[in-house]
């Protein structure tokens, strides 16, 4: 019998596991299993080197369907990450995202929908690395900045934690819309809009307030 398995990478202390399957339910997922690596780097460390995720490799199975929150928690880079979704997939899995829905499978056997599914793996897979890049440089930069400011200033307590942050750089890396995500996030359209512009700022005024 097929299962439906959560996988989730906990970084962070806003980043729940709890939160991460409430948004895959919300978004119409019935989940059967949860594998969770915590405080893991999914920039430095590939998911089969993580501990749940080398239990992953093992538990799925031809039929199953692998949801995760965005496709860069399969992997640390481009080639991790489109290498992993190929492994799944020759294996007969479904993986499938909860922002934006996005189902990547190997059931068809037409070379044009090949040939379509494949680039959007590899699209997919691009964006998730550059946002990946730029979240680092954005708390390096938010860093710094409240490193400067010390605590002349912290300026007004950010409408949003951390975990709505993340989501909403998610949300953004994979296109969608300011409202959506305001939804999803839990925050305004005008806070989601503010990220946007500048991420290190956002990050700097989480990094004032110790967020």
């Amino acid at each position: 019998m097929s299962k439906t398995i959560l996988y989730a990478r906990v970084s962070t202390a806003d980043q729940t596991l709890s939160h991460q399957r409430a948004q895959a339910e919300a978004a119409g997922f019935t989940i059967d299993t949860v594998v969770a690596d915590h405080g893991v780097s999914g920039v430095t460390t590939r998911l089969a080197d993580r501990p749940e995720g080398k239990r992953l490799y093992d538990m799925l199975r031809r039929g199953d369907v692998l949801v995760v929150r965005w496709v860069d928690r399969l992997g640390r880079n481009y080639q991790d990450v489109t290498d992993t979704i190929r492994h799944f997939m020759r294996q007969g899995v479904v993986i499938r995202t909860v922002i934006n829905n996005m189902t990547f499978d190997g059931a068809t056997t037409d070379p044009m929908q090949e040939a379509v599914r494949d680039a959007l793996i590899a699209f997919m897979a691009a964006m998730a690395q550059a946002q990946a890049e730029a979240t680092k440089a954005a708390q390096r930069a938010g860093i710094e900045a409240a490193k400067g400011d010390g605590d002349r200033y912290r300026g007004k307590k950010p409408s949003y934690d951390r975990a709505a942050f993340t989501t909403v750089q998610d949300m953004l890396s994979a296109g969608a819309g300011a409202s959506e995500i305001a939804r999803t996030a839990g925050v305004s359209r005008q806070t989601v809009l503010r990220i946007r512009e500048d991420p290190a700022k956002a990050e700097a005024a989480l990094a004032r307030w110790g967020m």
